[in-house]
């Protein structure tokens, strides 16, 4: 059986690909790095591969707001093929800024029932409460049984975050409660005793509930701010030199891996 397929795009201020390529190498997959250029003359490259990965980084140096430009890229001449790519059953990650760039494309959260079907931003991704870049370690629990690419549900997870607008909030309080109704929210924030954070840096940039990632509704697409890629090796974390460092970024590639696979065992 052939090894599972990644896109990973890329564009100018891209700096994280090659993490997330080596995450998705780690749990046996085959990874093409392609530009956003490459992409938008040939759109049907796209249904060769089973996976879309974006990469965290500054895309077009965050100019007009973090992922918009990339973000107006994708809706514009790649709607339809990216639709198709999730009606497919394929999966779609965004990491940091790939998740700004899945929201502010309108593929985050997607379609929702409680919505219209116009209704493409109610969601958003904006600057820390802190008023600054935090670089920090965090924790965060997964907190969807639909979500895909997820650990079972109350798994918590160490990893670092690296960002200044990535404070998720809704437009108001009924889309918050649509995406936990929906369980569309993947990760939240918590603190040392696995409650949810509610004070910084816990919480390092004032999210909305703790969010820290979602998915749409197929549970196929999923944006988190946090970058599991940045720990998928155990030498990867702060305290591994004291004996008690963990690879806590591998659980959410292997969760996909796992997916695909049975996904290829039912279609046969």
């Amino acid at each position: 059986m052939p090894a599972p397929s990644v896109l990973l795009l890329r564009t100018a201020g891209t700096n994280c690909d090659r993490e997330l390529g080596h995450a998705f190498e780690r749990v046996g997959a085959e990874v093409t790095p392609l530009h956003i250029n490459a992409l938008l003359a040939d759109p049907a490259q796209l249904a060769g591969y089973e996976i879309l990965a974006l990469p965290g980084g500054f895309s077009y140096g965050d100019d007009i707001a973090s992922g918009k430009i990339l973000a107006n890229q994708l809706i514009h001449h790649l709607k339809g093929p990216l639709q198709q790519f999730v009606a497919d059953g394929k999966l779609v990650l965004g990491v940091c800024n790939g998740f700004q760039v899945l929201v502010k494309s309108g593929l985050l959260p997607g379609p929702m029932p409680q919505l219209a079907a116009e209704d493409w931003h109610p969601v958003t991704l904006t600057y820390n409460t802190s008023g600054k870049f935090e670089d920090r370690w965090v924790k965060i629990r997964a907190c969807s049984s639909l979500c895909k690419w997820l650990p079972p549900q109350g798994t918590v997870l160490e990893v670092p975050v690296a960002h200044g607008e990535g404070r998720f909030v809704t437009r108001d309080r009924a889309v918050m409660d649509a995406l936990i109704a929906n369980d569309q929210v993947a990760f939240r924030y918590v603190d040392a005793a696995g409650d949810l954070a509610t004070t910084y840096p816990e919480l390092p940039n004032g999210s909305a509930d703790a969010v820290a990632g979602i998915c749409d509704a197929t549970g196929r697409v999923l944006g988190l701010m946090p970058h599991p890629e940045r720990v998928v090796d155990a030498a990867n974390h702060p305290l591994f030199s004291r004996g008690v460092g963990r690879a806590d970024g591998l659980p959410l590639f292997e969760a996909a891996m796992a997916y695909l696979h049975a996904q290829r065992l039912v279609a046969v």
